[in-house]
């Protein structure tokens, strides 16, 4: 983590507590620190100022590798963008290419690399919702669900909302960002469409929402000290590398971002929305999560965080 501080939680016995972040060291935060609130109370106020004097006094700190960390956010609403990075979008479609289509692969990449600068200049970001209860941190094993073997990663920018967001435009956006975070989206693939009834479309509930199916963190850092525009992104799996891209790639920004979602419902304080994944996941690798796999995710100047999966044992949950 690049930022002079950052929050995080951390546990204490059986307890969650709220910590502070500097220099690779961590404090604990008081209630007078946040406010009565707790942290979406704070957020909703952002009175960055307070914790950055604190992070410049003495006080009760200990090293950061001494505390077990947990998700930094409490979100009541997650919303999670589909189809927003644009290399990821035209490898999808090369992809899918089928047998008797007569176009070479270079002419489908072609087309639709014409079909995202269309999308970008013209059409609208696409949202759907995932559960609060699927964010962890990531210490938590991520427990691969037995009904499938097609458990797949999405490592995410996140935007954590600052005070209250209903109908704004994309000038008024900004000012309602309270900082960053990182989300592995995972996603269960031979779930998201529905065999039933094509006619359906894409079931996110159940292809996204599983218990841990959102490790969040390490830190929420205030977006004073995050550019958005062209953060690195990378995941890699058991150390090799699958993702790796810049958010500059992204077809609908953070401005665009916070502005649609917030046209049908405020957007709360604490709230998670999730920017996207770039190209690199498991599907277009052929090699999707298994038993014992370990994913180091990083995101520029938000930290690294590492997920352990382990298979269900038959008969839990």
């Amino acid at each position: 983590m690049e930022a002079p501080f950052a929050l995080a939680r951390f546990r204490e016995g059986q307890a969650v507590r709220w910590g502070l972040v500097a220099g690779g060291r961590i404090r604990p935060l008081e209630e007078q620190d946040l406010g009565s609130g707790g942290l979406n109370g704070f957020l909703a106020a952002l009175d960055w100022e307070r914790l950055e004097n604190l992070a410049a006094e003495d006080g009760p700190w200990v090293a950061l590798d001494s505390v077990v960390l947990t998700a930094p956010v409490e979100p009541r609403q997650v919303l999670q963008t589909g189809a927003n990075y644009r290399t990821h979008v035209i490898d999808l479609v090369v992809a899918g290419l089928s047998k008797d289509d007569p176009r070479s692969p270079e002419e489908a990449r072609e087309w639709a690399g014409k079909m995202m600068d269309d999308r970008q200049a013209n059409g609208e970001p696409y949202f759907f919702i995932g559960l609060p209860a699927c964010v962890v941190g990531d210490n938590e094993p991520l427990v691969l669900p037995a009904y499938s073997e097609k458990h797949d990663w999405e490592l995410e920018l996140a935007v954590v909302i600052g005070t209250e967001a209903f109908r704004l435009s994309r000038a008024e956006a900004m000012d309602h960002v309270a900082g960053y975070t990182i989300v592995n989206d995972i996603t269960t693939r031979d779930l998201v469409f529905r065999r039933d009834m094509k006619e359906i479309g894409t079931d996110w509930y159940r292809g996204k929402n599983a218990p841990g199916f959102l490790p969040t963190g390490p830190f929420l850092v205030p977006a004073k000290f995050v550019d958005p525009s062209k953060l690195k992104v990378r995941l890699e799996l058991n150390g090799e590398v699958m993702q790796d891209a810049t958010t500059d790639d992204l077809l609908f920004d953070i401005p665009a971002l916070v502005s649609a979602a917030s046209q049908n419902m405020p957007l709360l304080p604490g709230d998670l929305l999730l920017t996207g994944s770039p190209a690199g996941n498991g599907a277009h690798w052929g090699r999707l999560l298994r038993d014992g796999d370990v994913m180091t995710g990083s995101i520029q100047g938000l930290g690294t965080q590492v997920v352990r999966c382990v298979a269900e044992q038959t008969g839990q949950g």
